[in-house]
């Protein structure tokens, strides 16, 4: 019996030790696996040495453009477009390459095909009614080289676990629909590190593959580029930075004016905070090469958690240093994403630190219900905001930015937060201005099934992010006034804000302001050349006053409907107006000066068919009620459409009630919307 017992215990603790020794190897394996690159801190200023150029050897010259607009028009674009060369886009299985994207840009039907398609199946069409006048390919210079890599098949980064797990070879035991989540969090649990079995000891295997396909986007965004004096396309050089601290978003995308661009793409993971890029971009661009300029646009500030527009005089720093970084930004960020598929920015009802009446419209499109009571961050940034966590911030928010702009002019002699207004769609299809409601395919190849569309919630593994599909939206459009459409026009009027963003439709909202403006200006049959003339538009400041002056200035806004078949009537324009009280408070106020809000127009929950009366042309002159001379202000126009149907609603109807989803009978889900156009600011400084 004792022996018994003894060969028992033996065999006991063999085994344990056995698991131990399994258990451990299979941990040591999986650090080998995942093992990061050791950052470099000395690394930044190698990237001093990047070449600034043209790619090509024999580059085509620009004609000049036939069509000049002396008063502007107004050209519709994208600046924000993901293809399957960015890692995110891949994991969900987008294959749309840079050239399709532009080709959809200029009207060309596209399948949405993704990775894994049986042969014979017929993948949804994607179209736009009209073709843009201009696009940026944005793709993340995150991962840029670890997802080529990871697809050379003759690599010996190819075989590599996390390799493996990011093409799913590897399926891990999760819901069908999660597999592309676990590709995904496969390079995002990496963060701002690189993996070493991709990438090598150094990183420098992705970094330099970096470069090859930033080589062939260039090539690509080249050769689509309307040299001609036709000027029909527009294209810009361009990446996105993708910085995340805290799961709190500092996303930009980089734009560059002409084709004399840094021949490799500065990333979040080489330049861990949004100050190292402007310094990089400026140093190297605007001061490396007299033919090369830039500018940075920041979006899904209502995923910042409060960080994207935090004020340097919360921050403890010198003076001196808030002074430089505030000038830094507003040289290099003269505009700022209003709206895209992760939800509208302009602001948010609740935050108990934002003085004046609520907003209704303020609901519009958010991530998080509008009627969750949210704590209110005051002045401290959070974090989580990526996982729809934490308090809220009003510098989360581009209307209350503004108006903190105008407390940081005041305290450092320059407005860091003094920007323009655009909007895009964030596209993860490679779908630029995608935007229609009805047939809306969503923006990450996953979403291409209804019911993924419609779910309620989905958690990216890793603490990464969360996200409400069904929240989603298909993202918005920007607009710029020039007097043509190339490049050089168009990058400077946004570097001056004379710039909109839509919802979707392409509403041309105007924005003018002045002291000797003529306030029956509606009525003149040279309502531009005049406006122009005496007044200045969105995106400018108002000149000082006339001497002794108590009365506002004038300001004029006015607004064209979509006039393309099928869109709606606008209802009405408003002003909203932002300023700091003498006690440093923010303080908002919203007016109805053109169109009216109780009207007959309504939408059929059944059909969706919209009906009542509106209005294909709006325009008016306001003068501020409540101006104070003494007081510096912040104003831009907002337009709205009449109500019409979600496209959550068009695809609960398309499906028989016992195939509804939950979020089909959400209450907290509108199942209507009114699209709206925002203007870029007019400020007015004592």
């Amino acid at each position: 019996m004792v022996s018994r017992m003894k060969h028992l215990l033996r065999y006991t603790l063999y085994t344990i030790l056995a698991i131990v020794l399994v258990a451990g190897g299979l941990l040591v394996w999986l650090r080998f696996e995942f093992e990061r690159v050791q950052q470099d801190s000395a690394a930044l200023p190698t990237w001093d040495q990047v070449a600034v150029q043209i790619l090509q050897e024999s580059p085509q010259i620009q004609q000049p453009c036939l069509h000049s607009y002396p008063e502007k028009k107004a050209f519709f674009g994208d600046l924000h477009v993901h293809t399957a060369a960015s890692y995110d886009a891949t994991s969900f299985g987008v294959t749309t390459t840079v050239d399709e994207a532009y080709s959809f840009a200029r009207g060309t039907p596209m399948p949405l095909r993704l990775l894994g398609d049986p042969p014979d199946y017929q993948p949804p069409m994607l179209t736009i009614a009209t073709p843009l006048d201009f696009a940026a390919v944005t793709d993340h210079a995150e991962a840029l080289g670890e997802t080529r890599l990871c697809y050379t098949t003759d690599h010996p980064a190819y075989a590599s676990l996390v390799c493996r797990l990011y093409r799913g070879d590897l399926r891990l035991p999760v819901d069908e629909k999660m597999q592309s989540l676990m590709r995904l969090a496969s390079f995002a649990i990496f963060g701002q590190d690189r993996s070493t079995r991709v990438c090598g000891d150094d990183g420098s295997l992705c970094r330099d593959t970096a470069v090859e396909v930033w080589r062939e986007n260039q090539r690509s965004t080249e050769a689509w580029h309307d040299h001609s004096e036709k000027c029909e396309f527009t294209t810009f050089h361009a990446y996105e930075y993708t910085l995340a601290d805290q799961a709190s978003n500092l996303h930009r995308n980089v734009i560059f004016k002409s084709s004399t661009v840094p021949q490799a793409p500065l990333s979040a993971k080489d330049a861990p905070t949004p100050e190292q890029l402007w310094g990089w971009l400026d140093d190297t661009c605007i001061g490396g090469n007299d033919n090369c300029d830039v500018l940075a646009i920041p979006h899904n500030s209502n995923w910042s958690s409060g960080r994207m527009w935090f004020p340097y005089t919360n921050q403890d720093l010198s003076l001196q240093e808030q002074q430089r970084l505030a000038a830094l930004q507003a040289r290099l960020e003269p505009l700022a994403e209003i709206m895209q598929t992760k939800g509208d920015s302009e602001c948010r009802n609740g935050i108990t630190s934002v003085i004046g009446a609520a907003d209704e419209l303020c609901d519009f499109e958010k991530l998080r219900p509008a009627s969750e009571v949210i704590p209110d961050c005051g002045e401290e940034f959070s974090s989580g905001g990526m996982m729809l966590k934490g308090c809220v911030s009003r510098y989360s928010f581009v209307r209350y930015a503004l108006t903190a702009g105008l407390s940081q002019e005041q305290a450092l002699g320059v407005n860091p937060f003094k920007f323009g207004i655009i909007a895009a769609t964030d596209t993860h299809i490679g779908a630029p201005a995608g935007v229609k409601e009805k047939g809306y395919q969503g923006s990450h190849g996953n979403d291409r099934g209804i019911q993924n569309r419609l779910l309620g919630q989905i958690e990216v593994p890793g603490n990464i992010a969360k996200g409400s599909p069904v929240r989603y939206n298909p993202g918005g459009v920007a607009g710029i006034y020039a007097a043509e459409n190339s490049r050089t026009a168009l990058f400077d009027s946004m570097q001056r804000r004379e710039t909109f963003g839509t919802s979707g439709p392409r509403i041309t909202p105007r924005f003018f302001a002045g002291w000797d403006i003529n306030a029956n200006l509606c009525r003149s049959d040279a309502y531009l050349a005049e406006a122009y003339r005496e007044g200045v538009p969105m995106g400018s400041d108002i000149p000082a006053s006339p001497a002794g002056t108590a009365l506002s200035p004038t300001f004029i806004a006015s607004a064209n409907r979509d006039p393309r078949d099928g869109s709606n009537l606008l209802q009405r324009i408003q002003i909203i107006k932002g300023w700091i009280d003498d006690q440093g408070r923010t303080q908002q106020a919203v007016y109805d000066i053109a169109g009216a809000k109780d009207t007959d127009a309504s939408v059929d929950p059944q059909t969706c068919a919209v009906s009542g009366r509106g209005f294909s042309q709006l325009c008016a002159s306001w003068q501020d009620p409540n101006f104070d001379p003494q007081v510096a202000a912040v104003y831009y126009a907002r337009v709205l459409e009449n109500p019409s149907c979600r496209w959550s609603h068009y695809d609960c109807l398309s499906l028989a009630p016992e195939r509804r989803p939950p979020s089909c009978s959400d209450p907290e889900l509108p199942w209507q919307i009114q699209e709206r156009a925002w203007t870029s600011p007019i400020w007015y400084r004592p």
